[in-house]
Formats: C-alpha cells, structure tokens, sequence
C-alpha cells in the first residue's frame, strides 16, 4: 500500500511540474531594442515600457502594483456569444502608480493585453502593449498618468475584441464606463436574433398587414396569370379542334366530289385536271383583282375630274 502511494505522489509531482512547463516565460528573454520596445524571437513583445520616467503631474511613484492576467477562449464561457476574454474585465489603480502586468496567453494564439490613451511624449503612440503567441507570460510596467481617466484594454488581434477579449482600466474614480465591456457594460449594439423587417420596410413604417396584402396580392396575380394562360391554351385547342374539323369535312367532300368526277381516270389524267382546276380558280382569282382595282381608279379619276371641273382642284 505505502509503494502504491508513494507511485501516485510522484505521479502527481511530475504532472504538476508538466502543466507548470506548459506556459512559458518569455521575460527573461526579452531583448531592448529601446524606446521601451522589448522583443523576444519567438513570439513575446512589450511596447511602452516605463519603468522610471514619471508622466507629467506626478511629483511621485504614488505606489508600485503587480497583476497578473490571464487571457483565453474558456474565459469567454460565462459570457453568451463571445469567444475571447480575459479573466478580469475592470481594474482599479491609483493615479501615479507604478504597474507591472504579467500577461498570460493559455490559447495555442497570439493573443495581446494593450491599453490606449496615454500620453504620447512618454508612451510612443500613446500605448502600452504586451503580446504574447502560444501558451506562455510575458510582463512589462509602465506608470499610470494622473487624474481620473478610464482606458480601454484590448487585444487588437483581428477580431478578438469583437469576440470579447475587452477590459477597462480606471486610474482614479475614472471619467466613467466604456461600452460593450463583457460582464460590465451593455454592447452598444445588442445581439437580436428575431426576424426583423428589412431595413427599407422599417424606414418606410410599413407594418406585417402591409407586407401580407402585398403578398396576397402578388398570390393573386399570380393565380390570374396561370388562369389567363389556361384560357389561352383552352382557346388554342378550340382553334386547332374546329380547324380540323373542318378540314375533315371539306376533305370527305372533296373526296366525294373527286370519286364522282375522277371516275375512270387515271392518275395522269387525274393530276392535269387538279391543275387546271388550280390554274383556272388562279386566274379567276386574277381577274376579280383585277376588275376592282379598274373600278377603284375609275372611281378616283371620276371624283378628280370632278374637282377640277368645279375648281377645287387646278386643271
């Protein structure tokens, strides 16, 4: 029994020592390429650190804090809809104080703790930035400006902010709330996943009564266009049904009248007289145009002859 708990002791001392291996240090291999930039190769960074220079206002280090922040997707759990977070969404220090931050990064991505809005003759684009890829820390201090100020404190990776990577740091009583902060602050613009009115419908003020009738409307336009081509078509084989018929009626006596007078012929004989009967209602037909087109130039010689003789029209 002894042998077995002394096994399970160092079983448990190896795998502690493991998970501790897991996230690395990466301050101690940090490189001063100056301005307070410091870069580590393989993946750590601070920008704006500033361990001694006091910011306008301060006569003083009013006092020297140390936090430790840690940054994730499971600390992003206990907010709906969000996907990165740190583990603490507000801080509070005094103004003037000395503030080392151990950023550390428990996601297999980079990750970033960067606060904005301080002053720029000390902070090179008013920014102190940590940055860290994989599972590791990194640390860095600044001073805090005085007076009452609130800042934001964000990872400006893509995206991650928008997911929930976001915090504010008060210095003093601060100068109020930052919006959309998880936990703390309402979004500016709430998640809504009711079905909604297309923006053009709300703008217009037009209600779901509007848009049924217009749908009914359309239904009903619908239905008389498919009625309208049924009728067509009804129509069509009405057309095409009294067509036939006819021509079933003229051919049944065209045969008769042809069996009585094609009888005893033969197929040539038969074949020149369809001709001439052809050729003959052709020139008949000829004809008939004929004698209306003489009448028709008659007519209008006629009335011109009148008109000239009465004056109208010049001679």
């Amino acid at each position: 029994m002894t042998k077995f708990l002394s096994v399970g002791l160092i079983a448990i001392v190896f795998s502690t020592s493991l998970i501790a291996e897991e996230i690395e240090d990466h301050t101690k291999m940090l490189m001063d390429h100056g301005d307070g930039h410091l870069m580590e190769m393989s993946g750590g960074m601070v920008m704006g650190q500033n361990t001694d220079k006091l910011p306008g206002g301060c006569n003083s280090i009013s006092g020297t804090k140390e936090v430790t922040v840690h940054a994730g997707h499971k600390y992003a759990e206990k907010f709906p809809g969000r996907m990165y977070a740190f583990d603490t969404q507000e801080f509070h220090f005094k103004p003037c104080t000395k503030l080392t931050v151990h950023f550390v990064n428990e996601d297999k991505i980079r990750h970033q703790w960067m606060m904005h809005g301080l002053p720029k003759y000390l902070y090179p684009k008013g920014m102190f930035h940590l940055e860290v890829t994989g599972p590791a820390m990194i640390s860095g201090t600044l001073i805090l400006p005085p007076g009452d100020k609130t800042y934001l404190v964000h990872c400006d990776i893509a995206q991650h902010m928008e997911k929930g990577m976001k915090a504010q740091l008060k210095v003093g009583d601060g100068d109020g709330d930052l919006p959309s902060i998880p936990g703390v602050t309402a979004p500016v613009v709430p998640d809504d996943y009711k079905a909604r009115l297309p923006d053009v419908f709300a703008a217009a003020k037009v209600t779901e009564a509007d848009i049924a009738a217009v749908n009914e409307a359309l239904v009903q336009a619908e239905a008389a266009k498919k009625a309208n081509k049924l009728t067509a078509a009804a129509q069509a084989d009405t057309f095409v049904s009294g067509t036939t018929v006819i021509g079933f009626v003229v051919g049944v006596l065209l045969a008769l009248f042809s069996a009585k007078n094609f009888k005893g012929m033969g197929v040539t004989e038969v074949v020149y007289t369809i001709f001439a009967w052809l050729i003959g209602g052709f020139e008949s037909v000829i004809k008939r145009v004929s004698s209306l087109t003489k009448r028709v130039f008659a007519k209008k010689n006629k009335k011109l002859f009148w008109l000239k003789l009465i004056g109208i029209l010049p001679k």
